[in-house]
């Protein structure tokens, strides 16, 4: 099953099927050992990176300074799962891995991965696109709420307007101030506020998979375009840059799409993690690689263990 969403425009309104976040019956939730779980996870990340040969589990744990059987309890409890192989999800083949195994044509997308999908909650997702023009006649009338949330990547920074979420940043490699500021960038005439409590049903709506979430996304028009596509593919697949720029119709775009895709502001809920070059390299991430790669080993694992 996938999820629902809504586009509306001064157009047109439109209905579609997405694929969810994750797809297992486990319901996410945050917790304060969130953080600590996903530090455990970058620093295994370094450990494979660093190493110069292949590390089995016992010497993945061993580098980290813990026994097999309490990295193991970590990664499970991180991933909410308890996959065979943990480091396989974490090294840097792994991407090309989902590329040969796990590539989805996107104007197929809605037919893959529906086994076992009943247990899913139904999350629904609505979204408003809107040119940023249009946004900046708002000017500095437009109230922008804003919120620190835990999530299994670390700290991530949460904003919304009255019609939706329209960023989410995370804070692991760029720091809190950093993550924040990228996203004030985008919107300088907007006034900003602190507000969790407007904010944490659209997130629990996401974390938890069951619910509603309305989000305001504001982007060219290419860019709608191709956060749209990224909204078909499937939790644990991916596709490559190549592959949206056809989904799109713009087959010579490819470049024009992978800028798009990296100036995504609403990260996670719109997969952007799961767009990959053709040769299996992970491109870029504007929150980090090392978040991209947990992003995909986290889906990756459940998707196996599914």
């Amino acid at each position: 099953m996938f999820a629902s969403y809504s586009v509306s425009s001064p157009l047109k309104t439109r209905k579609f099927r997405v694929a969810p976040l994750w797809q297992s019956g486990h319901t996410w939730t945050m917790s304060e050992e969130n953080s600590y779980h996903y530090q455990v996870i970058r620093r295994a990340i370094d450990a494979i990176d660093q190493a110069d040969h292949p590390l089995s589990l016992d010497d993945l744990a061993q580098d980290m300074g813990f026994s097999p059987t309490h990295f193991q309890r970590i990664f499970s409890a991180w991933v909410g799962v308890s996959p065979k192989k943990y480091q396989q999800y974490l090294t840097l083949e792994h991407a090309k891995t989902l590329l040969r195994d796990r590539f989805t044509v996107l104007d197929v997308a809605q037919s893959v991965g529906l086994s076992g999908t009943s247990r899913l909650h139904d999350l629904f997702i609505r979204w408003e696109g809107m040119s940023p023009g249009a946004f900046a006649k708002g000017g500095d009338t437009t109230l922008i709420r804003e919120g620190w949330f835990e999530s299994p990547f670390g700290d991530m920074i949460v904003m919304g307007t009255d019609r939706g979420i329209c960023g989410i940043a995370f804070a692991s490699e760029m720091g809190r101030d950093g993550a924040r500021a990228d996203l004030v960038q985008r919107w300088p005439n907007a006034r900003f506020v602190h507000d969790v409590s407007h904010l944490r049903p659209w997130v629990d709506a996401f974390i938890g998979q069951s619910g509603t979430v309305e989000l305001h996304l504001i982007g060219s028009q290419l860019q709608l375009k191709v956060w749209e596509a990224l909204l078909n593919i499937p939790s644990g697949y991916v596709t490559t840059y190549s592959e949206i720029a056809h989904r799109i119709d713009s087959p010579r775009a490819v470049r024009a799409v992978g800028t798009a895709v990296g100036r995504n502001p609403i990260s996670w809920i719109i997969p952007c993690h799961r767009a990959l070059r053709k040769s299996g390299a992970l491109g870029g991430y504007h929150w980090g690689l090392p978040v991209k790669r947990a992003l995909l080993a986290f889906e990756g694992a459940r998707a196996d263990v599914s």
